[in-house]
């Protein structure tokens, strides 16, 4: 659903009250698997970005008129920190590794980007469209979305699982199968590949003789967190990246329950876009030149970095 301007405001206000939350200071001994607890080094106000330049063989890749435009339309789905998410409040620029490895890439490119906040499920059905030239916003690759949106990867993330702080529904055992989710309630984000899985998975538990679980889908990451804390559900399954942050913030009192299934991430293209052997040289060369492991660095988030960047890789098994 492609939510109007004002209800965005709404929903952004609400993600907005909950910031004390999922603030970027990280303390706290939430599951960061070998690394800093996500965030930990954004607040060193280190600028990895601030050292790009344009590297003029690369900028050569892109279509003539792009390089004469100068521009990109982005559609950016921002939500929650390290990926993207609003700090200051939405009259001011989003922050976060997502943001950061966008606008690395771009200044490699010689380009501006043109961001306009979208709901995370509206994104990819307007690159085929033409609204938008590219999108931003956590997109794992799967089969299923390889079949309309090309995509250029730029670090591996994945679905996990969270709960309340003391719940003990789940044993504070690592979700390794969604039977262990039967006769539960379980909130994600409308669009997502949880949200797909979920679905495309609900019938294990009739197979094992066992109440099936139900799937509560929200517009916004922070309506989903006031859910859980509120008990209206049990457990949340969003990004890997995400719900770590999250568990690492006292205020948030969530637990991390472990990675569920890994996916590549990357940026996403109508299929077929003329822009993807650019944007993957960019990125390479960000790896290259250390930039980029400097961004995963300063969010906190550098188990989830890739050696090269790719164009449309097979969905991780």
């Amino acid at each position: 659903m492609n939510l109007p301007r004002f209800s965005t405001r709404l929903h952004r206000a609400a993600a907005l009250a909950l910031l004390p939350l999922l603030a970027l200071t990280a303390c706290g001994s939430g599951d960061t698997g070998g690394t800093a607890p996500a965030g930990a080094q954004a607040a060193a106000g280190d600028d990895p970005v601030a050292d790009v330049r344009k590297v003029d063989s690369i900028a050569a890749l892109l279509p003539a008129e792009v390089r004469e435009a100068g521009t990109l339309r982005v559609g950016s789905s921002v939500g929650f920190p390290p990926g993207a998410y609003y700090p200051n409040g939405t009259d001011k620029d989003p922050e976060g590794q997502d943001i950061d490895v966008a606008d690395a890439v771009a200044k490699v490119l010689g380009l501006e980007l043109q961001r306009q906040d979208a709901s995370f499920e509206t994104i990819l059905p307007a690159l085929g469209s033409g609204k938008y030239d590219v999108g931003t916003g956590n997109f794992g690759v799967t089969e299923e979305r390889l079949k309309t949106i090309d995509f250029v990867t730029y670090i591996n993330d994945g679905q996990g699982f969270a709960v309340r702080k003391g719940d003990t529904k789940l044993g504070k055992k690592k979700i390794t199968d969604l039977v262990q989710l039967c006769g539960l309630t379980i909130g994600t984000g409308a669009g997502t590949t949880f949200e797909a899985t979920l679905t495309a998975q609900k019938g294990v538990c009739a197979k094992a003789g066992k109440k099936p679980y139900d799937v509560k889908v929200y517009a916004e990451n922070a309506a989903t967190l006031t859910a859980l804390q509120q008990g209206r559900i049990d457990v949340v399954m969003s990004t890997i990246n995400g719900l770590r942050h999250q568990a690492s913030q006292p205020a948030s009192q969530t637990e991390f329950l472990g990675e569920f299934h890994r996916l590549d991430v990357g940026f996403a293209f109508k299929k077929g876009s003329p822009l993807t052997k650019a944007f993957q040289a960019a990125v390479n060369e960000l790896i290259k030149d250390g930039v980029y492991a400097r961004i995963l660095e300063k969010w906190g988030t550098t188990a989830s970095a890739i050696d090269a960047s790719e164009i449309n890789p097979r969905e991780h098994l």
